[in-house]
């Protein structure tokens, strides 16, 4: 078998050792829970390859005991090993610490908590080094709204749990991609739990946006579209009374199932739930942005670059990226990402010279988001390996900053 797959992509090899075991591709598919259009669209290279914990499962369903039978001479994009980040023990400590018994004394008033938690995040959209900034500052403001929704009661009480699940959202962001999943699963967890108990929609949508961040990343995307999609549907009867905040959630849920959608393969989807998407940011006012999710004009159109992207229509999405003016985008960290999108486009394209400085640009704007960034750090090792020699020198030294030994 070896020479059989010599030279083949991830895909053709998942499909030849399925073939020689006789499995049909939705039994496959089945049984690392994906449809029979998902795998096909992997064999056949129209979707990148799995992510690595996707691919010990597929290694798991074939019997194969060596995961280089599927993976070749390299592993897939982002399996670079996981970045960490200084801010992590201190988050963790605060999400995971027990609280037996709280104080009467020194209760934080629910407004001044959600002023707190709104300052992080917008600490979080303008800071060059995100989860260094708020990784200073969010553990205290966890604490102190677990302490108010133990000591007040009434309408405070649920006030400081709008507060709380919008502290715990923020955390959602920060550990993603540099801590391990279950301090992942529980702050997305909690964060629906305090959103639950304040019985708000907004609150509700928007931990719906966070959890099902986190399903998507873990190989729940089909959960994750469910549950962005019933969120949507919970905001809707509000749409016409509420304000733009109930809005731009409602927004931030498409926007969700769009990239989802993409994720899965399903064009259609995803492209209705982009127009969707973009006709509620025709809807705001030209500058607005939503305070957690930056749902808005200028966000909406970096997702449609992720879009196009994750639906490998790389000509399509640099057409998109080519018509925002990065200034425009109300975060650091979102304006480097419309940068990483730009990248895997033209990396989809094999054009190594562009990529390269696509994503030095990327790194330039917010090296810290880089380089917890899965995406960045596989295509800059990626590009060490297989740019060829023009490239080779720079981006081994983008790799370095990046933190990838190569």
């Amino acid at each position: 078998m070896a020479d059989e797959l010599a030279d083949k992509t991830i895909g053709e090899r998942i499909q030849i050792i399925r073939e020689r075991q006789g499995k049909s591709r939705p039994v496959l598919a089945g049984l690392v829970g994906r449809s029979g259009e998902w795998l096909k669209a992997v064999e056949k290279g129209r979707l990148h390859p799995p992510r690595w914990e996707k691919l010990v499962q597929l290694a798991d369903a074939l019997g194969v005991q060596n995961l280089a039978e599927l993976t070749g001479d390299k592993p897939p994009m982002g399996a670079t090993g996981r970045a960490t980040h200084e801010a992590v023990p201190a988050m963790r400590e605060a999400i995971e610490e027990t609280m037996l018994s709280v104080s009467a004394e020194r209760v934080p008033d629910s407004a001044t908590l959600h002023q707190r938690t709104a300052d992080a995040w917008h600490l979080w959209h303008t800071s060059p080094t995100p989860r260094a900034s708020v990784g200073a500052v969010l553990p205290q403001i966890i604490r102190e709204a677990r302490h108010a929704t133990r000591a007040l009661d009434g309408d405070q009480r649920r006030q400081a749990h709008v507060a709380l699940s919008a502290a715990y959202a923020l955390s959602e962001q920060v550990l993603a991609w540099v801590a391990d999943s279950a301090l992942l699963w529980l702050a997305a967890d909690r964060c629906m739990s305090a959103a639950e108990q304040a019985d708000d929609p907004e609150a509700l949508a928007g931990a719906a946006w966070v959890l099902g961040n986190v399903w998507r990343a873990t190989g729940r995307e089909e959960d994750a579209l469910r549950l962005v999609t019933d969120a949507a549907d919970l905001l809707a009867p509000h749409l016409n009374t509420s304000g733009d905040g109930t809005r731009a959630l409602w927004g931030s849920c498409r926007l969700h199932a769009a990239i989802t959608a993409a994720r899965l393969g399903r064009e259609g989807d995803a492209l209705r739930h982009l127009d969707q998407a973009n006709n509620m940011a025709d809807r705001l006012p030209a500058d607005y942005a939503h305070p957690w999710t930056l749902f808005g004009r200028a966000n909406t159109d970096v997702t449609g670059v992720s879009v196009h992207v994750d639906l490998r229509k790389s000509g399509q999405a640099i057409d998109v990226a080519e018509q925002i003016n990065p200034d425009q985008v109300p975060s650091v960290d979102r304006r480097a990402r419309l940068w990483l999108e730009a990248a895997r486009a033209y990396h989809q394209r094999r054009e190594h010279t562009a990529t390269l400085y696509v994503l030095q640009r990327a790194t330039n704007v917010s090296e810290e988001s880089m380089r917890c960034h899965p995406l960045s750090r596989g295509i800059a090792g990626e590009l060490v390996t297989l740019g060829g020699r023009m490239v080779q020198p720079e981006a081994r030294g983008l790799a370095h900053r990046l933190g990838l030994t190569v």
